[in-house]
């Protein structure tokens, strides 16, 4: 997987790709090809990312001072595969998830594993998670019409980094947010395909009643 998925496409960070090479993907994910190159579900209606993409947000989120006691926010638990891989690496990880059996899944799967520096919330991920805060870096895994305002306030003033798929729910591009002080900005990156982002500030008619 590293070599043929992550290496040959590009993903150098000896970090990451030492993470990805230690996180066993299969205690995260159900069925018989974990590590395909593919996305695969994981209940609920949601899915986990190929482990390319999974790389890829992680590797355009990295922190100026490195990812160690980075304060990190994740919004989409899942199984908690990017949870842990961002625990691997030393940050402090807060994951927020809107469906609470896959919250609890997650809960297990990431004690099990031995990563205790990850807390896994039940909420609407698109208000964030104040207390907190503000974070270095906000990984959004599921998509949306544009960045929720309780995220880009949450984002460290200095040099914070958020990852999020922009778009519609067929058309999305994989996007950077930077902020400097009052200053924010964009840049849109590769197309993807998320599931939606469902909650007060996502996708308007996706919204459960």
């Amino acid at each position: 997987m590293v070599a043929e998925q992550l290496e040959a496409r590009g993903i150098d960070d000896p970090e990451l790709l030492r993470a990805f090479a230690t996180v066993e993907r299969h205690a995260f994910v159900d069925g018989d090809e974990p590590y395909g190159d593919h996305a695969l579900p994981v209940g609920s209606g949601q899915t986990i990312s190929q482990p390319y993409v999974v790389a890829r947000m992680t590797q355009i989120a990295r922190p100026t001072e490195g990812w160690t006691d980075a304060n990190i926010l994740e919004i989409g638990t899942g199984s908690g595969y990017q949870a842990a891989i961002l625990a691997e690496m030393g940050a402090k990880v807060t994951s927020i998830e809107r469906h609470e059996g896959l919250a609890a899944s997650a809960r297990t799967r990431l004690r099990y594993a031995g990563y205790a520096n990850v807390e896994v919330h039940v909420g609407d991920g698109t208000a964030g998670w104040a207390g907190a805060g503000p974070y270095r870096s906000i990984l959004v895994t599921a998509g949306g019409p544009s960045v929720p305002q309780p995220l880009l306030e949450q984002l460290h003033r200095s040099g914070g980094r958020l990852v999020m798929p922009v778009g519609s729910r067929e058309h999305q591009f994989l996007t950077l947010v930077e902020r400097d002080g009052d200053d924010v900005r964009s840049t849109e990156l590769e197309p993807v395909v998320f599931v939606p982002l469902i909650g007060q500030y996502g996708l308007v008619e996706e919204r459960e009643v």
